[in-house]
C-alpha cells in the first residue's frame, strides 16, 4: 500500500485490488448476477443483481477477511486474530482464519441471534459474548487484543480489507462490462470503497450511489463536514450497515470516488426484502436489500444497466418473520384493524363473512371480553389480515363500516 503525504492514511489502488483477486482464487466464489425483470420495468433499464448474499459465509465479508489475514507476518499469525461483529464479519474472520490456520477469537453481543453465534463457532473461531451493544463488544475485543498481542481485524477500515473488498466490482465489469451504475449499502465504507476503487479505476464513467438507512446515516453529514463525525444512537432493523461513524481510511475514498450517497427508509428496506424474496426468490438480509431499496424509492433516478450489490444474506428467522410482515404491511398486503361488536353467540362468525366477502384472508384472531373500556355487551376484536394492495385495505375498512362495525383506529 502507499501512503498520503498529506494525512499518512494509506492509499488503495487497482494493484492492491487485482493482487485480493489472486489471492482469493479458490477461495471466494465468483458470484452470480442475476436480472431483475420487476426493476428493470421500473428503471426503464437492465437492473442486475450481484448476488454476494450467496457467497460463502453468507456475505462479502470473506473477501476482505482472507486477504487481511493471509497479509500477515508469521509472528502475527503466531499470535492469532481478534474481531467484534455481531454477524457477517465475525463468520467470515472465522472462515478466513480457519483456512489460513491462525487461531481466532471473535467477540459477539449477548444478543447476537444464535444461528450467526452458531455458525461463527462452526467455522472454528472461539467465540465469547460481551456487551449488548456492538461498540462495548468492540472495546473488549480491542482489550483482548492489547492484551494478547492477537492481531485486531477490523471490519473496514484497513486497506487490505478494502482491496478485498474491491474484488467485488472487478467482478461487476466482467460479469456486466456495459454498467452505467453501481448502487452499493454503505455502513463503515469497506465495500463501496473498494468498488469505487476498482470500477473507477477502469471505468470512470461509471455513476456509484452508495445507500445507508435514514436512522443510521453517518456520511451524509461527515461528507458535509470533510471528516468523519460520529452520529447518536444509530437505529435501524439493517445491521450490517448500523454503523454510527465512517472509517477513516474508507472516507477518504468513498469522498473522492462515490458520485452519492442517499438514505432509505425502514418501510422501503422492508419492502426491498420481500421484494427478493418474492420475485428473485433471494434471501437477503436488510443491509443487503439497501441498493434494491433505493431503487424501489427513485426508480427513474438510475441510468442503466444498473448493478445492485445485495451484500449479505444472513438474516435470523424471527427477525425475517417481523421484517416481512413490516414489508407487506408497508406494501398494503397486510392489514391490522380493531373493532367493537355486540358480544353474543354468532357474533364473530358474522364479522368473518363480511372480511368473506371482501376476499380477505383471515391470519390471526384475538378476542377481547373483559376491559374496562368495554360495555357490558361488547367485545372488542383485533384482526390480522393479508391484503391486495392498498385498494383491497379501503375496501375491507369501507365493508366492515358499512356492516355497522365500529373501526378503533
Amino acid at each position: 500500500m502507499s501512503y498520503s503525504t498529506a494525512d499518512s492514511l494509506p492509499t488503495v489502488t487497482l494493484d492492491d485490488v487485482r493482487g485480493a483477486q489472486k489471492m482469493l482464487a479458490g477461495v471466494a466464489r465468483v458470484t452470480a448476477m442475476e436480472g431483475s425483470r420487476h426493476l428493470s420495468g421500473l428503471v426503464g433499464a437492465p437492473v442486475h443483481f450481484k448476488c454476494e448474499n450467496l457467497q460463502r459465509t453468507g456475505s462479502f465479508k470473506l473477501r476482505g477477511a482472507y486477504v487481511r489475514i493471509a497479509g500477515l507476518l508469521p509472528e502475527e499469525r503466531a499470535a492469532g486474530v481478534v474481531a467484534a461483529s455481531a454477524g457477517n464479519h465475525a463468520q467470515g474472520v472465522a472462515l478466513a482464519s480457519s483456512l489460513l490456520g491462525v487461531r481466532s477469537t471473535v467477540f459477539m453481543p449477548t444478543g447476537a441471534p444464535l444461528p450467526k453465534v452458531a455458525a461463527t463457532r462452526h467455522y472454528g473461531a472461539e467465540v465469547r459474548l460481551h456487551g449488548t451493544v456492538v461498540d462495548e463488544t468492540l472495546a473488549a475485543a480491542q482489550e483482548y487484543a492489547a492484551d494478547t498481542g492477537a492481531v485486531f481485524i477490523h471490519p473496514f477500515d484497513h486497506p487490505d480489507i478494502i482491496a478485498g473488498q474491491g474484488t467485488v466490482g472487478l467482478e461487476i465489469l466482467e460479469q456486466c462490462p456495459e454498467v452505467r451504475t453501481i448502487v452499493v449499502g454503505i455502513g463503515g465504507g469497506g465495500l463501496a470503497a473498494g468498488i469505487a476503487i476498482a470500477v473507477k479505476s477502469l471505468r470512470p464513467d461509471v455513476r456509484i450511489v452508495g445507500v445507508q438507512a435514514a436512522g443510521a446515516a453517518a456520511y451524509p453529514p461527515s461528507l458535509a463536514a470533510g471528516r468523519p463525525v460520529s452520529i447518536d444512537n444509530p437505529a435501524t432493523m439493517a445491521d450490517g450497515i448500523k454503523v454510527g461513524r465512517p472509517g477513516d481510511v474508507p472516507f477518504r475514498i468513498v469522498g473522492d470516488l462515490v458520485d452519492e450517497v442517499r438514505t432509505v427508509s425502514e418501510d422501503a428496506l422492508s419492502s426491498a426484502l420481500l421484494l427478493c424474496l418474492e420475485r428473485a426468490k433471494l434471501v437477503v438480509e436488510p443491509a443487503g436489500a439497501s441498493p434494491v431499496a433505493a431503487l424501489l424509492s427513485t426508480p427513474e433516478e438510475f441510468e442503466g444497466p444498473v448493478v445492485a450489490v445485495l451484500s449479505g444474506g444472513n438474516v435470523d428467522p424471527l427477525l425475517m418473520q417481523r421484517i416481512l410482515r413490516h414489508g407487506m404491511a408497508a406494501g398494503g398486503r397486510y392489514l391490522q384493524v380493531r373493532l367493537r361488536l355486540t358480544d353474543r353467540p354468532g357474533a364473530l362468525a358474522t364479522l368473518l363473512g363480511v372480511l368473506s366477502v371482501v376476499d380477505a384472508n383471515v391470519l390471526d384472531v384475538s378476542h377481547v371480553r373483559t376491559d374496562p373500556r368495554l360495555g357490558l355487551s361488547e367485545a372488542e376484536v383485533e384482526l390480522h389480515l393479508e391484503t391486495k394492495g392498498p385498494e383491497h385495505c379501503a375496501e375491507v375498512g369501507q365493508a366492515l363500516r358499512k356492516a355497522g362495525y365500529t373501526v378503533i383506529d
